[in-house]
């Protein structure tokens, strides 16, 4: 799993020791410039923002994150209990809050809630999207339990955008990251192996893999999806 985004840097000590202590790396920014810098390649797992000292820059960095094109979660505001009333009228900035003095085992609990809230699984040889698992380890896939035939291919391209839910891909890019950059076939590769991916998965999950229109394909919904 990625590293979590946690605010403010330095990152204050209880913080550090939670997570630690919890098992969860993490890198610390200072606002959002150094969200987008420090940003891993496949995306932050999740944010952690401590609101004790100043809430205002807090929610404001939240908001941030949760208006971006994919917007991070989960996001888990820690505060005081008498800091309470600022989170009213915000439910959209913030997935759960913990209350300070931390403890280790209570936002571990919350965080790792969360992750199952979004399929998001702690075995590495698993990719998991509410009831789509793929075992990276057999080339296995199955839906609602139910064993999914996939050539290779098509096993590739569902797993890479099972890997980069609410992340719109053109044609061009899938072709590259999957098929490779030595592969020269055209775009209409990837829509066939999209149309064969649709009857596989089934009328109830084929929406699993959506089109942007003029731009390409997205796995999963975005929190502003309708």
């Amino acid at each position: 799993m990625e590293p979590l985004l946690v605010y403010p840097y330095p990152v204050p000590a209880d913080l550090a020791q939670a997570l630690g202590r919890a098992d969860l790396t993490y890198i610390g920014v200072r606002d959002d410039v150094e969200a987008t810098r420090k940003e891993p390649e496949n995306g932050w797992s999740g944010a952690v923002l401590v609101a004790e000292d100043d809430p205002d820059a807090a929610l404001a960095l939240a908001k941030v994150l949760r208006d971006r094109d994919y917007p991070l979660e989960p996001l888990v505001i820690v505060l005081r209990s008498d800091q309470l009333p600022v989170l009213e009228g915000e439910d959209g900035l913030y997935d759960d809050f913990v209350l300070a003095p931390l403890n280790h085992r209570e936002l571990d609990a919350r965080l790792r809630r969360q992750f199952v809230r979004l399929g998001r699984s702690e075995r590495s040889d698993l990719v998991v999207h509410g009831d789509l698992v793929l075992n990276l380890e057999t080339y296995q896939a199955a839906i609602a339990r139910e064993p999914l035939t996939l050539t290779y291919m098509e096993y590739e391209l569902l797993k890479f955008l099972a890997q980069h839910p609410g992340k719109v891909f053109t044609r061009e890019a899938l072709l590259n990251r999957v098929w490779g950059y030595e592969y020269y076939g055209g775009a209409r590769t990837v829509d066939v192996h999209v149309r064969r991916l649709r009857a596989k998965l089934g009328e109830e999950h084929a929406n699993l893999i959506q089109t942007v229109r003029s731009v390409g394909y997205r796995f999963g919904q975005t929190r502003w999806s309708s």
